[in-house]
């Protein structure tokens, strides 16, 4: 007997539910908030050292960390640009 998948997709059941759009965006924001966390970690980087290297705030930074909160465009480009240059901390 195959094992085919019976129903739809999760992907099929948010859209029926409306939620689909916003459960893309949560899911985003709470891999963005961990990757971040493991970057820091990994480089050593306080939450006060990373928002002088991204010329914003360290409230700034708890928002980027928090994946509940909205992140504001500026901030994932400031974030974007800080990845792109390998976690540079000098």
């Amino acid at each position: 007997m195959s094992k085919k998948h019976m129903g739809s997709s999760i992907d099929d059941f948010l859209k029926k539910q409306g939620i689909f759009e916003e459960s893309q965006a949560q899911a985003i924001k709470e891999v963005v908030a961990w990757q971040l966390a493991e970057a820091m970690k990994k480089q050593k980087i306080s939450k006060s050292k990373l928002a002088t290297l991204l010329k914003t705030s360290r409230t700034q930074i708890d928002r980027l960390l928090d994946p509940k909160n909205d992140i504001t465009l500026m901030s994932l480009q400031r974030l974007r640009q800080w990845w792109a240059g390998g976690f540079q901390s000098s």
